[in-house]
This record gives structure tokens, C-alpha cells and sequence, in this order.
């Protein structure tokens, strides 16, 4: 047999092993997942197993965003700054438009931008690189994650006296078991459904199994962010460093030849530029879909180049020269301040068009796009006063987010039914095939609409969707009061 392994006398305090055990613990406390963390994220998964339905827009995301939100900062130590619990509020304020919004696409964009500004939020960042890699670092953890939690779950076994927190995982756990068997049951056998309907009369847990697989998803989205939050990575050091600054001539002479081509462009282009209608119409053989569409795309293109020759320019001035700083503040502001002048002529291209044809979700995406790329010309204005911008890639992102709440709060599927009922009324054209293609967001400016023009295009939007509290959608609720008080009727082909 062999002797059994003893520690050396030298290693063990002289308190004893036990508390040396202890003392090992407490210092290595930050390799295991807190309590805490553990259950909140079996909190957040049980809510988006008995709430979340990924086709269904409702509040759920919210309600499912917030709990992961509260798994990473307040069970988990340090506590947040001022600053991560604005971006955080941020956060959550692009999933709440799942509440009151029910364009799908409209909500796909803003459940995309919460994940990345949440990101930020957990692992912070000040360059390009930081940022792109905090809004995939949730991806980039798994096998520590799975690792800082089995560790953790040393502080779940059961002791000698009852937890608080453990009867609650238990109930957890007994509440998503119920829903989803008793959903189950319900299907099988209507009297049954009676009498779970009496029990928890709010709950249906439709394709249980996809549903667990989402409650174990967003488990494990909330144990990774509360991992973030305990031990954030330093994506910033990953960042390239200063660019190598070349003389001033190889800089200097490129960007003057392009300020030159834009004032070129932009001076002998006045006129075809923001001529609008009269141009359009002095000029034979041009149409308002020839003037937007020639001109739209190509200065879009235009603006996304511009931006990426204002980045590389800068790494490539010497900021230690005065004279260079002064140069390229000269040579970049006009290069930007004519690149403003190409955003409003895209815009305005666009805006002739949307005017003479009827706006669509490309059409406003795209110029709600061009004029985000205004602002951001307008930062690197601002950013270039000092030469320096250690602020700029967020305010970039926080600008997006905020154009995207604003995009939101314009309803773009309500404003466009909008304006094109506004056109119709004023030259009796209408898209109805395409308007019956909109979200429940268009119902209140289609129901202005005279009959049969109405039911034609309210006939296919779906106004559908659960009843129950947590799918509660503020838009598709007024559509159900809408058509409830004035019912959609038969729409024959060739009735307008």
C-alpha cells in the first residue's frame, strides 16, 4: 500500500489545515461563480423559457434583459460606475421598443444594438478595437464560464440548515417544470386545460422544447455576464498602436488633390445638386427616379470613403508638429465639411423621391442611415479642433444607439402608412399591396383610409399574437381596439 499524501508541516499554517483551507478560498473567491449570480441566472433563464417567444414581439425581451442586466450588476461586485449604468439604461431602453413597436425588423435592430451596447456596458472600451471585441465577448467565453461556475457550484450544495436562496431555486425550477409539462398536458386533453387554466391561468409554454433551449441560452448569456463583470478583459491593449507618421508632402498632397475634387464637384454641381423639382423638370429625358437613384448611391458611397480616408490620414500625421496639426486640421475639416455638403445632397435626392413615389422601409432606413453618417462627420469636426479623440469611437456608438431610439420613436412603419395616406388624398395613387406588407404600427393611418381602400390593406397585416401579460405589445394592442370597433371586410381584387 501506498503511504497516504500528507502536506509538508512547512506549508500548513499553524492554525491548522482547515483554516488554511479557508484562507485559499477567500483569496481565490474571484475563480468561482458568487451565489448570488448563480441563481439570478437561473432566475433570467426561467423567465425567457415561461415569457420569451423570439416571433412574438412583446415586452418579454425587456422583462428577460432586465434580469440578465441584474445578474451582471448587482449580484456581482465591483458596483457599477455612474457611466456603465447609463449605457446599461440605454441598453434596456432599445429592447422596451419590443414593447410599444411591432415591426419585427424595426425590433431585430434594436435587440442587435442592445446586445452590443449592453457589451460595452460589461467590458467597457475606448478604441475601435475594444469596442468590436466587447460586443462579441460573450461569444469568447464559454469554456471559463463553464469552468467559473462548476466552482461555483460548490456554494449550492446542500448543508445542514435550509437557504433562503436554495428553496427558491427549487421553486424556480418547479414553476418552468410545471409550465412546460402542464402545457403539455393542456394540449392533450381540454379538460385538463380547464383546470390548468384555474391554476396559473397567464402561462402557455408553446414548442416546449425550443423554449427550454432558449431559458438554457439565456442562462447561460447571464452566467457569462456576470463572468465579464468579475473579471473584465482588456480589450484596449489589443488596440494597434500609433500608425508610423510619414513627412508632410506624402499626406498633404493626396488630401489637398481630394478637398480640390470635392470643391470642384460640389461647385459645378450646385445646381444638378439641389435643383429638386426645377431641375427635374427643365431637364429633358430626366426623371425623378433617374436623379435620386444616379446620384443617391454613388454619395452614399462618397460619404463611407471619406470616412475611411479621414481615419487613415490621421494615423499618418506627425501630432508632435505643430505645423502638421495645423495642416491637417485645415486639409481633414474641409475634406469633412464638404463631405457634410455631399450627405445633404444625398438626403435630398432621396427626399424628391420618397415625395414623388411613396417612402418605404428601404427608403427611410437608408436616409435615417445617411443622416447618422451627418453626425458622425460632425464629430470628427469637433474631434479634430484638438487632434485628438480618445472619445470618439464612443460617442460613434452612442450615437448610433440614440439615432436608432430616435429612428424608433418616428414609428417608421406608422410613417410611412402616414405619408402615403397623406399622398393618396392629394393624387389618389397607393401602393395597397405593398402597405398591407406594413406591421400593426400602421393600422391607426390606414384606418383613415376610405373603404374599400381600407380593408384592402389592412387584410394583410396580422394583428395576432398572445393575450397574455408578458406578450403585452402597445402597438399591437391599439391595432385590436382598432379593427375590434371596425372590422376589416371582404377585399375583392379591382375593388379601388
Amino acid at each position: 500500500m501506498t503511504a497516504p499524501t500528507t502536506i509538508p508541516p512547512e506549508f500548513v499554517p499553524p492554525d491548522g489545515l482547515w483554516r488554511w483551507r479557508r484562507d485559499v478560498w477567500r483569496r481565490d473567491r474571484t475563480s468561482m461563480a458568487p451565489r448570488g449570480a448563480l441563481v439570478a441566472a437561473l432566475t433570467a433563464g426561467t423567465i425567457a423559457t415561461l415569457t420569451l417567444q423570439v416571433t412574438v414581439v412583446s415586452i418579454a425581451y425587456l422583462l428577460t434583459g432586465a434580469a440578465v442586466a441584474a445578474t451582471a450588476f448587482v449580484t456581482v461586485r465591483p458596483r457599477p460606475t455612474p457611466l456603465q449604468l447609463v449605457v446599461v439604461v440605454g441598453a434596456l431602453a432599445l429592447l422596451a421598443v419590443a414593447a410599444l413597436r411591432g415591426a419585427d425588423w424595426l425590433v431585430a435592430l434594436c435587440v442587435v444594438a442592445s446586445w452590443v451596447v449592453g457589451s460595452v456596458a460589461l467590458v467597457g472600451g475606448w478604441t475601435w478595437t475594444g469596442l468590436a471585441l466587447a460586443s462579441v465577448a460573450l461569444w469568447l467565453t464559454p469554456v471559463r464560464v463553464t469552468g467559473w461556475v462548476r466552482r461555483g457550484r460548490a456554494r449550492l450544495r446542500p448543508g445542514r440548515r435550509v437557504e433562503p436562496v436554495r428553496v427558491f431555486v427549487v421553486a424556480a425550477i418547479s414553476v418552468a417544470l410545471l409550465a412546460v409539462f402542464g402545457s403539455l398536458f393542456v394540449s392533450a386533453d381540454p379538460e385538463f386545460g380547464r383546470l390548468f387554466d384555474a391554476a396559473l391561468p397567464d402561462v402557455r409554454v408553446g414548442n416546449p422544447a425550443g423554449r427550454v433551449l432558449l431559458g438554457l441560452f439565456v442562462v447561460g448569456v447571464a452566467s457569462a455576464s456576470a463572468y465579464l463583470r468579475r473579471r473584465t478583459p482588456r480589450f484596449d491593449a489589443l488596440a494597434p498602436g500609433p500608425g508610423h507618421p510619414l513627412a508632410r508632402w506624402e499626406w498633404a498632397v493626396p488630401l489637398a488633390l481630394l478637398d480640390a475634387l470635392f470643391v470642384g464637384f460640389v461647385a459645378v454641381q450646385v445646381r444638378v445638386l439641389f435643383g429638386g423639382d426645377r431641375h427635374v423638370r427643365d431637364t429633358v429625358g430626366l426623371t425623378y427616379a433617374n436623379y435620386a437613384r444616379q446620384g443617391f448611391w454613388q454619395l452614399a458611397a462618397v460619404t463611407v470613403l471619406t470616412l475611411v480616408v479621414v481615419a487613415v490620414a490621421v494615423r499618418k500625421v506627425d501630432r508632435r508638429s505643430a505645423g502638421d496639426r495645423a495642416l491637417a486640421r485645415v486639409l481633414l475639416g474641409l475634406l469633412c465639411g464638404l463631405g457634410l455638403v455631399v450627405v445633404a445632397s444625398a438626403v435630398h435626392r432621396m427626399s424628391l423621391y420618397e415625395n414623388e413615389f411613396g417612402f418605404t422601409r428601404l427608403r427611410l432606413s437608408v436616409m435615417a442611415t445617411e443622416l447618422w453618417l451627418g453626425v458622425v462627420f460632425v464629430l470628427l469636426l469637433l474631434a479634430g479642433i484638438r487632434m485628438s479623440a480618445r472619445w470618439l469611437p464612443r460617442a460613434v456608438l452612442a450615437s448610433a444607439a440614440i439615432g436608432l431610439l430616435g429612428f424608433a420613436a418616428l414609428n417608421p412603419d406608422g410613417y410611412i402608412a402616414e405619408r402615403n395616406v397623406q399622398r393618396y388624398a392629394a393624387t389618389g395613387d397607393i401602393d395597397v399591396a405593398y402597405l398591407g406588407g406594413l406591421s400593426v404600427d400602421a393600422v391607426p393611418a390606414l384606418d383613415r383610409l376610405a373603404e374599400p381602400v381600407r380593408s384592402c390593406a389592412l387584410s394583410g397585416i396580422d394583428v395576432g399574437g398572445g393575450t397574455a401579460w408578458f406578450e403585452y405589445n402597445a402597438a399591437r394592442s391599439r391595432a385590436r381596439e382598432i379593427l375590434r370597433d371596425r372590422p376589416v371586410m371582404a377585399c375583392t381584387h379591382g375593388s379601388w
